[in-house]
């Protein structure tokens, strides 16, 4: 257990955006009055830290910029809580994969400089439990990557995380790309492949693994800017998925706020954000090429998780999986006893998902309650 817990941090992660980020995304934001301690000592830090970008930024630019990837990525995509981080955890066992450490996520500009001390200190402070759910916490773990591309560029869905009175603005700008502007989307692809590089060289990777929630609105931008990468796209029953992400969002939110919210607006922002997204990701998966995107409901990946592994490496014609197979067995093996949340439905949460998310129900041929 680290010294600190998520809900009493002094600070919140744009400690480690680089200063140009942070004032872009912070300029003209209303900051509650009783959140200023912590964006001024957030703000302070910040600034200091970013004094070292220009360290990597030199190393990236003579070892990695002008290098191509061997390999376009693959993609782990669907809603929050659809079990993405499990499928995560278990193809992450394949040596062969590259991805986006914890660590990364909130120093993504000391990777290639500082990132033995700075990550020693942060596995000292952290907990080792996420706080939503049992899933383990470590510097050098899988990591979903948008947290550092909030950190990266002012264009990040996960703004919201820190200003969650624009949740739906930045759904329809940085979500689904509706709204997004061209310049904002150049910044985007640039930034991204940045990171994708950097990832695998400090994993040693050959082959980008992402998994990343927030791309499931993004298909058509991630197939410009890799061609031929891979989709995994994850179904998880709309009720359990409803629970645990009002749970997620909630205490998320909480130790990174720099202003307050209403939980009644953000719960009907989670069922219209749900909406938006499962409509992005069905109007834009026409443009993933046939034979690259394998979709599944997580209940039946969770089943029997190795044989859908196997199958998913067969079908989307991964390199590797003999080679992987015995460390994701392991991990498969010794995830058989993982206690998950246990979610009963009440009234008023069925009602919500019928009302709001019946059409998924019955596109996914989940039982009605």
């Amino acid at each position: 257990m680290g010294l600190l817990e998520f809900s009493k941090l002094p600070v919140n992660t744009l400690v480690g955006a680089d200063w140009d980020t942070f004032k872009k995304m912070t300029d003209g934001q209303n900051i509650g009055s009783k959140y200023k301690n912590k964006y001024y000592l957030t703000k302070g830090v910040c600034r200091l830290l970013s004094t070292l970008k220009g360290l990597q930024d030199k190393k990236y630019e003579k070892l990695l910029a002008s290098q191509p990837l061997q390999n376009d990525p693959v993609f782990i995509l669907g809603h929050w809580r659809s079990g993405t981080t499990f499928v995560h955890n278990i193809f992450a066992q394949d040596k062969h994969f590259g991805y986006t450490t914890t660590y990364q996520t909130v120093f993504p500009h000391l990777m290639m400089f500082g990132q033995p001390m700075f990550k020693k200190t942060m596995g000292w402070l952290m907990p080792d439990k996420r706080p939503t759910d049992n899933m383990e916490l470590a510097p050098d773990l899988p990591q979903e990557e948008e947290f550092a591309l909030s950190n990266m560029m002012p264009y990040s869905y996960y703004d919201f995380w820190f200003f969650p009175e624009r949740m739906m603005e930045y759904c329809e700008r940085y979500l689904t790309f509706e709204k997004i502007t061209p310049e904002e989307l150049k910044v985007f692809k640039e930034t991204f492949l940045k990171l994708v590089k950097i990832s695998l060289w400090n994993t040693g990777g050959t082959q980008y693994l992402s998994k990343n929630p927030p791309h499931t609105g993004r298909v058509k931008a991630l197939v410009e800017l890799f061609p031929n990468a891979k989709f995994i796209y994850l179904m998880r029953n709309p009720y359990t998925v409803f629970e645990s992400t009002r749970s997620f969002f909630n205490n998320t939110i909480k130790p990174l706020e720099l202003q307050p919210y209403d939980e009644n607006v953000m719960e009907q922002n989670i069922l219209d954000a749900y909406t938006q997204l499962y409509r992005a990701y069905e109007e834009q998966k026409k443009f993933i090429p046939e034979g690259n995107l394998y979709e599944v409901k997580f209940e039946e990946f969770e089943r029997d998780a190795l044989a859908t592994t196997e199958d998913i490496y067969r079908k989307l014609n991964i390199p590797g999986w003999e080679e992987a197979r015995p460390a994701i067995e392991a991990y498969v093996g010794k995830k058989k006893g993982y206690k998950k949340n246990k979610y009963e439905y009440k009234p008023r949460t069925v009602q919500l998902v019928n009302d709001n998310w019946g059409y998924a129900l019955k596109d996914w041929d989940y039982p009605v309650h």
